[in-house]
């Protein structure tokens, strides 16, 4: 499993982490749709995570032509790290927000 590196800011924004892969310069937004307003940037590929009592978007910047695997691989091990064992990981804006 590769090793991704999670940025946090020092203020307590709920729209502040960010997924680093040192390899190929990717990163990916964790918003928490519960707590803050989600704006998808023109441009950027998204994904969204549902669980039971936590709905988070992703949102790469700076987004060019990676490969889709990558990003669900660096949401399903954000999700691990969180212990969202169960969470279900959708393309599209889900229903139950």
């Amino acid at each position: 499993m590769s090793n991704y590196l999670i940025s946090i800011p020092k203020t307590d924004t709920p729209q502040g982490e960010i997924i680093h892969d040192p390899k190929s310069k990717l990163k990916v937004k964790v918003v928490d749709l519960l707590k803050s307003r989600f704006i998808p940037s023109n441009g950027e590929r998204r994904f969204f995570v549902t669980t039971s009592g936590e709905t988070l978007a992703f949102e790469t910047k700076g987004y060019k032509k990676h490969r889709e695997l990558l990003i669900l691989h660096m949401i399903a091990w954000y999700c691990l790290y969180l212990g969202l064992i169960e969470a279900q990981i959708h393309s599209n804006w889900p229903l139950a927000v």
